[in-house]
């Protein structure tokens, strides 16, 4: 059941402090309470509930805010519930009439709440919030220009340029391009060990082995149907490689075979005792979806050792988080992660998020779609797109031209042979490349800022609300 709120906020001098005084109203969680679209949120959130019965759900005010404390000071589940519990301005962000000293949920219901809110509306809300915060930000420049001499042209100019470089002017041409859009794309890595065949093969076989043995637990006739192979020596067999800083290659196939073989047995020793009237429902919902897993990763495998091949299309790197893919990157530091592939755009300061995919894919299609979004937003096209190399191809050049678009990135064709031309458009070329650092930026404040640089989250849903939020 869920009951909807009024979610006006009290004002300050109103919010109960029980050691007296009031809030700052320049406090930044006073100011992200003015940001945020609450109703807006409301009218998404409350649909999911039946309004009659069941127990009353936590509004949405707490919920949305409690991930986004979480995401914005990059704490855990746990310390977000005690940093709202220890803090009043917290509660005030969350809509709270006055300072309670009690925890407002158990911290599993944050599990919960990121079920409940979806990439779309993530993304409209991140749309939302940034059209208020450019509402604000012409309400301090107005202000500004109000309070300055108006004899001093120079003043004015300077806030017309901040200004301008954020929010279209209304006097612009109708149909001329206006602004930048920077776009780039980046791997948000899952917090996973290092995947190896032989590693997740070894862990498929002990997890084989917890299901029998439950397995068997719910009738003592079902033990004749477990495998006659000592565990010890199975592990055995996998430490005896795994311990070895450079094993041969012609040793890793070998304990890989053993290990598909130890794997068979087990799945065909859970068939026979199903077959036998052990019930898979009696199992933690965990270990038969678990199970699901296993036979996956050991059809891939046997295809990966007997075909001698290295490519498999969704291809199964850890038992647990089965939505995690590989992401060949290149990088230095790592050329291949494993998590989710975001791409993100700059449209004039304000960063979005344009895609999250759990599978690899070419990010120069994003061009033309974040391009259109552009135009659906500000009415006209950007008037330059500042991107990385792999964006400048055929398609997204001729795109560009057709619109009047400058891509960044070196012109086709010969180098012109007036010297002053040349030096012109090194020199553009120069100032499109440092423009683009600001989507680099993102990606930075991002990862050692706000926790993307390791994704903790296990469910698929929450690992992409923990990437959008």
């Amino acid at each position: 059941m869920y009951q909807k709120r009024h979610n006006g906020q009290l004002s300050i001098e109103d919010f109960h402090l029980p050691f007296g005084g009031t809030l700052d109203t320049d406090n930044r969680w006073v100011i992200f309470s003015s940001l945020m679209p609450w109703e807006e949120l409301e009218e998404s959130y409350a649909p999911q509930f039946n309004p009659t019965t069941g127990a009353p759900a936590k509004p949405v005010r707490l919920a949305f805010g409690a991930l986004f404390i979480k995401q914005r000071l990059g704490l855990t589940d746990e310390e977000t519930v005690e940093q709202i519990r220890e803090n009043a301005y917290m509660q005030y962000f969350l809509g709270y009439a006055g300072y309670s000293s009690k925890a407002p949920f158990d911290p599993s219901m944050m599990v919960h709440f990121r079920k409940r809110f979806s990439e779309e509306e993530l993304t409209r809300i991140n749309e939302l919030i940034a059209e208020r915060g450019k509402a604000m930000l012409m309400e301090v420049v107005a202000s500004q220009q109000d309070d300055d001499d108006t004899n001093d042209p120079s003043a004015y100019a300077d806030n017309q340029l901040s200004l301008d470089d954020f929010v279209k002017p209304a006097d612009w041409p109708e149909g001329k391009n206006w602004g930048t859009l920077s776009i780039d794309a980046s791997c948000t890595p899952a917090d996973i060990t290092y995947p190896t065949d032989l590693k997740l093969l070894n862990e498929a076989r002990e997890s084989t082995e917890r299901i029998i043995d439950d397995l068997c637990e719910q009738n003592s006739d079902l033990r004749k149907h477990s495998p006659r192979y000592d565990r010890g020596k199975a592990r055995a067999n996998f430490l005896r490689v795994a311990k070895q800083k450079k094993p041969r290659r012609r040793k890793i196939k070998a304990t890989i075979r053993r290990q598909l073989d130890y794997l068979q047995r087990n799945l065909d020793a859970i068939d026979a005792l199903i077959h036998s009237g052990a019930m898979l429902s009696g199992l933690k919902t965990h270990w038969w979806q678990k199970l699901l897993v296993i036979s996956e990763l050991h059809r891939q495998q046997s295809i990966l050792l007997y075909s001698k091949t290295r490519s498999m299309p969704d291809r199964i790197v850890n038992l647990v988080q089965r939505h995690v893919r590989p992401m060949v990157r290149g990088k230095t530091r790592a050329a291949v992660e494993f998590g989710a592939k975001i791409s993100v755009s700059v449209r004039n300061g304000f960063a979005f998020l344009h895609r999250i995919s759990w599978d690899p894919y070419n990010e120069s299609e994003d061009l033309i779609p974040q391009a259109m979004k552009y135009k659906q937003e500000h009415g006209c096209y950007p008037e330059r797109i500042c991107a990385d190399r792999i964006y400048i191809n055929t398609k997204n050049r001729n795109f560009c031209t057709r619109n009047d678009i400058r891509l960044s990135g070196k012109r086709l064709g010969r180098p012109p042979k007036n010297p002053e031309i040349s030096a012109a458009h090194k020199q553009q070329l120069s100032a499109d490349q440092r423009r683009r650092n600001e989507v680099e930026g993102c990606f930075g404040s991002g990862k050692r800022k706000y926790s993307l640089d390791l994704i903790m989250a296990r469910l698929s849903k929450g690992a992409e609300n923990s990437r959008a939020a």
